[in-house]
């Protein structure tokens, strides 16, 4: 974890709420891998900007599939029955209390792994709360994180390769009122250290999460 952000001053006078972490959840099931290593460069920038990250190892977090029960339907607040079972929430509330998100995934399949998979269909409570929504929005109003995905397939070609993972992720950030930034898109990627090879990729990363904690810390300034 890296230091605490402190208050910083605005106009003469004023001192402006700390910047909130930015969360880094990392996806792959493997330890070490190459979606790992992205975000943890994405990471690095963000720190040498002079910012806050907090990362997330899915694999280190239990995540019970949902059962399509229906219950957050018509729950009070949209709870899931699982909600106190595993640490879904755990997450939600981490993605919901941050300045952004660093997503980082491989691809299985022509889509995200099991494990994420899992994360998503437990959305479903946001989806019945949107849906329940007079405006079919449950944002409350509030400005909420932009969603930076780092998608790393060991595949070279393929036209429709991140498709299918980019349109669940868009409709599982949307019901949370999150949307998704323009994503990085990495191919032929496989074997373990194939991107800590590529220092090219690396540096890019790391400059990513440079210029997102400065335009971060820029929108505060004129707000």
């Amino acid at each position: 974890m890296n230091p605490p952000q402190h208050a910083v001053s605005g106009r003469p006078g004023e001192t402006l709420a700390p910047i909130a972490p930015v969360m880094v959840l990392c996806c792959s099931p493997r330890a070490g891998g190459n979606s790992d290593l992205a975000g943890q460069a994405m990471a690095r920038g963000v720190l040498a900007a002079g910012g806050e990250s907090l990362t997330y190892y899915l694999r280190e977090h239990c995540v019970l599939p949902c059962v399509g029960c229906g219950a957050c339907a018509a729950s009070p607040g949209h709870r899931c029955v699982l909600g106190d079972k595993d640490e879904a929430e755990t997450l939600f509330a981490a993605m919901l209390g941050a300045s952004a998100v660093i997503l980082a995934s491989p691809i299985y399949f022509y889509h995200v792994p099991a494990g994420l998979k899992a994360l998503i269909d437990r959305g479903q409570r946001f989806h019945a709360a949107a849906e329940a929504a007079p405006d079919g929005k449950d944002g409350g109003g509030r400005v909420r994180p932009a969603v930076y995905a780092i998608l790393v397939s060991g595949r070279k070609k393929g036209a429709k390769l991140f498709d299918g993972a980019l349109l669940s992720l868009k409709y599982f950030f949307s019901p949370m009122g999150l949307d998704l930034a323009e994503p990085t898109l990495l191919r032929g990627y496989d074997a373990a250290g194939d991107l800590s090879a590529d220092t090219t990729v690396g540096a890019r990363l790391a400059w990513r999460g440079g210029e997102l904690w400065r335009e971060l810390a820029a929108r505060r300034m004129v707000a």
